[in-house]
């Protein structure tokens, strides 16, 4: 068995029944089986098997979404790329994971281009017009041969889907997650969302994310939903689709709601098709979750990682208002522990390190046996956030043991941005911290100690930040200061930096970029 049987079996048992709607089209739940066969197949004919690695950049599309099952076909590793990234960023992955082929979206072949040096051994595919040197995707199609013979040694076990995260050292590190993950996380969705084949899902959240692939789109094929898919959140398009469309599940981040509620039509836009809106990625704030109890929607939060695949915690609909500001309660087929710094188990009410175990979490990271080894122990993955359990054994994330910056539902770390401010000429030191943000959750604030002598300004940081990382990791604000506080052995004072930011932020120093920050 492989992911793909999800689709062959509703393509066998519903064949005409719409799969997914994108704008534009409808695929069937036959026509998407005969896509991921057809891509199975031209794969296979590019040298693609078990082991092997295919690549995607590009937003949301039905393509995108079949190749995860192609791959799956295969035995091979699918590795969808974050589109936000700057081309140094995609260098580092594919460079890392050497895909065979990578699909290109128009948007990004340009930036591509440039990566070209580095990759050829892979065969470039591109959906529009094709440079020279690259496929067309029609003619990729079209080189595919006779059926794919099931390979008996592709299963459960298999691992099917790479998706890079952030190092805390600025290096991205790549979770391997197998088919068996993809499966029990669907189980842990289904229990969650009480999922049924008539629920009809609103995709709007980019599928190169966990959450945007895992936490409903994949669960919602293999109960044989159908999935609206939209290549990028607009909230025109979204209350549109809830409307004309019935929608009954959607997952939509903090950030998402707040555009979404301030929007002229949230008070008079027809939701009640919506059985839930699922949200997560960051401690969700009271406000937002009253802002969406209040127009009468249950609002159910969900706790994991991208090593989680990611459903680890979640709320059910019962809980959405009688614990709102929980995570929830364990996943069916997940444990959790709360874990102290002895390494005891933490009772209810004591904050400690969050732990989580079960068939859906990751097999390690790719190429990083350490790293694996630091947060894999006895099958446990060790989360770096903080967190305890009421009397009831319901999740409260209390912060983040690591320093990690959530804004607008994208994960941040600080050295990958310290790493090239401090490039900048006239910076002797930098810390970068987050602040909290009532729309973004939490915004990247930049504390910066000139060198003696020179003069920085905030547009030279941002000319060396500019194309070395995402345009969402850019300080929104910059503080200079003469020296950042630090423990006698010399380390930086993380927690003073970010007092001394809610300093600024209170008496209106800083320096506010002019760049807005985005989902």
């Amino acid at each position: 068995m492989d992911l793909s049987d999800w689709i062959d079996r509703h393509a066998g048992l519903t064949p005409d029944k719409t799969a997914i709607r994108f704008p534009g089209r409808d695929l069937s739940y036959a026509a998407l089986a005969a896509l991921i066969e057809r891509q199975a197949a031209a794969l296979a004919a590019h040298g693609v098997g078990r082991g092997g690695c295919v690549a995607y950049l590009g937003y949301n599309s039905p393509e995108m979404l079949s190749l995860l099952f192609a791959c799956a076909r295969l035995g091979a590793l699918y590795m969808p790329l974050n589109w936000r990234l700057a081309a140094a960023e995609h260098r580092q992955m594919l460079d890392d994971c050497p895909p065979a082929v990578l699909f290109v979206e128009t948007p990004f072949v340009a930036q591509t281009e440039g990566l070209r040096e580095g990759l050829a051994g892979t065969t470039l595919v591109a959906f529009d017009d094709a440079p020279t040197g690259w496929m067309p995707y029609p003619d990729f199609l079209a080189s595919a041969g006779n059926e794919v013979r099931a390979d008996p040694e592709v299963g459960p076990h298999s691992p099917v889907l790479i998706c890079y995260t952030s190092g805390s050292t600025g290096k991205p590190k790549g979770v391997v997650l197998t088919q068996d993950a993809l499966i029990w996380n669907a189980a842990n969705s289904s229990d969650m969302h009480e999922l049924s084949a008539e629920d009809r899902i609103l995709t709007t959240l980019p599928l190169f994310h966990v959450g945007g692939l895992n936490n409903q789109t994949t669960p919602g094929l293999a109960a044989g939903c159908t999935v609206v898919l939209h290549p990028r959140f607009d909230p025109e398009a979204t209350l549109d689709a809830i409307e004309r469309e019935r929608i009954t599940l959607t997952v939509l981040v903090p950030a998402q709601i707040d555009i979404l509620v301030a929007h002229p039509r949230w008070r008079t836009a027809d939701l009640s098709s919506l059985h839930m809106i699922t949200t997560g990625s960051t401690i969700v704030p009271e406000r937002i979750i009253h802002l969406v109890l209040d127009r009468g929607v249950p609002l159910i939060q969900v706790y994991g990682s991208t090593e989680t695949c990611p459903i680890a915690v979640y709320q059910k609909i019962g809980d959405a208002r009688r614990k709102a500001g929980s995570a929830g309660r364990v996943a069916r087929h997940c444990e959790l522990r709360i874990q102290r710094e002895s390494g005891a188990e933490a009772p209810a009410g004591e904050t400690g390190e969050i732990l989580i175990r079960g068939p859906n979490v990751m097999c390690g990271y790719w190429n990083a046996p350490e790293a694996t080894a630091a947060v894999l122990v006895d099958g446990w993955f060790h989360t770096g956030d903080m967190g305890h359990l009421d009397a009831e054994g319901y999740l409260w994330v209390d912060g983040r043991k690591k320093d990690l910056i959530i804004s607008g539902g994208e994960n941040i770390y600080p050295a990958e941005v310290e790493n090239v401010i401090i490039e900048c000429d006239g910076v002797a030191e930098v810390s970068v911290v987050g602040r909290p943000d009532p729309r973004w959750g939490e915004i990247v604030v930049a504390v910066i100690v000139p060198a003696p002598g020179c003069t920085v300004t905030a547009e030279a940081v941002m000319a060396v930040l500019d194309g070395r990382v995402a345009r969402y990791k850019h300080p929104k604000e910059m503080v200079f200061v003469e020296a950042l506080p630090k423990t006698a052995l010399g380390k930086v004072r993380k927690e003073e930096v970010r007092r001394l930011v809610a300093h600024h932020a209170r008496s209106g120093f800083g320096f506010a970029t002019a760049e807005a920050g985005g989902t």
